[in-house]
């Protein structure tokens, strides 16, 4: 999972790690050469003070002060040099905007290829500079570490920004929940509704699904068989038929029986299919959904990232489910989606069972795209 987004955030680390060691290893030298300087004058001092002196003193009482001068003024200059040397791991080095100009813009150019969006890129490259300028950096430190923390406290600040907690709010919410899936076609749409019903199922919360997709063949013979899996109710039509009606039949359902939730999946759509995207309208009129949760393929990258853009401007959704998580080497959309729309992730898929579904944690996507 994420491993060419980890692979590119390599160099990065890299190069800063670089900067500080040799930034480090100059200023420690300039501050050995200090210290020679200063040692040399230590030593010269005593010989100027006490020439008369030893000019003045015979045979081997001016030979043994001598030679006494000479050997402080070595143990002084060595333990200057000693002291000097050991700067060079205790140095605090700190960073300015010119050291991280190239190591920030091949940050970038690794978000970028990891089909992080522009506005995204810029926004995490943002944050990781106001991490690093200014701040004391020891060279003794784990480098790495320093790096990959204003790395975290980055991203964390992108992916938590829209943060919401699907659980409470349906713990919170009047019953029965409305919630109603869109996106595209062949994105896991239909799927993630079954994997959902079962994340609800197993939290204590009665489902009924909608057979809401009357548009393509065999749309209903498919949530119907994940209805018969994880033994929920499905309400349904025949083909054709009117979605709104076939949702709202489901709704009315759910309130005659005392359900907590209903699950209604919808045609896959572009926003471009006018006729498709009045019918959505229509739905989201008669029904009043309490989510409109649009779903689309991680692996898709910006292209998920652009739809679940379009989808909201003609139809404004709640939150996002993205699919495939497990299969995404780059980690774009998952990085970006939530802050192009301001609508929070909701789900991540990560396999194709039932229990493959993962709440949206920040902490839980941080770990994995940063390797902890």
């Amino acid at each position: 999972m994420f491993n060419r987004f980890k692979e590119r955030l390599k160099g990065f680390k890299e190069a800063v790690s670089t900067k500080i060691q040799e930034k480090g290893e100059a200023e420690a030298k300039k501050a050995e050469a200090k210290a020679a300087d200063k040692s040399n004058a230590e030593e010269k001092r005593p010989t100027q003070d006490k020439g008369g002196a030893v000019a003045a003193k015979e045979g081997k009482a001016g030979e043994e002060e001598a030679g006494q001068v000479q050997n402080n003024g070595a143990k002084a200059k060595q333990s200057f040099t000693s002291r000097a040397k050991s700067l060079i791991f205790e140095q605090e080095v700190v960073l300015d905007e010119k050291d991280l100009a190239d190591p920030l813009w091949e940050l970038e150019m690794a978000l970028m290829e990891s089909d992080v969006a522009l506005p995204v890129a810029e926004t995490i490259v943002a944050t990781v500079r106001d991490e690093l300028v200014g701040r004391k950096k020891k060279i003794r430190a784990d480098i790495g570490e320093i790096v990959e923390e204003a790395l975290r406290s980055a991203l964390f600040k992108v992916l938590s920004e829209n943060y919401f907690d699907v659980d409470e709010f349906i713990a919170r919410a009047d019953k029965p929940v409305k919630i109603v899936f869109v996106g595209v076609n062949g994105t896991g749409k239909t799927t993630s509704i079954a994997k959902v019903a079962r994340y609800l199922r197993d939290r204590g919360y009665s489902v009924v699904l909608a057979a809401g997709d009357t548009f393509r063949a065999g749309a209903v013979e498919q949530i119907e068989v994940h209805a018969k899996n994880l033994e929920v109710k499905l309400v349904k039509h025949k083909d054709g038929k009117d979605p709104a009606a076939v949702i709202f039949d489901a709704v009315e359902y759910a309130k005659a029986h005392h359900r907590d939730v209903v699950l209604a999946d919808t045609a896959g759509r572009l926003h471009t299919n006018i006729n498709l995207m009045d019918q959505m309208k229509k739905i989201v009129r008669v029904v009043d959904p309490d989510l409109l949760i649009f779903v689309d393929e991680a692996i898709a990258g910006n292209d998920a990232v652009e739809r679940a853009r379009l989808f909201n401007e003609a139809v404004p959704i709640d939150g996002t489910i993205l699919t495939k998580t497990d299969a995404d080497a780059k980690g774009g959309a998952a990085i970006s989606i939530s802050h192009i729309t301001g609508k929070p992730v909701l789900f991540l898929g990560v396999g194709q069972d039932y229990p493959d579904l993962v709440k949206f944690e920040p902490d839980w996507l941080l770990d994995r795209l940063l390797g902890s």
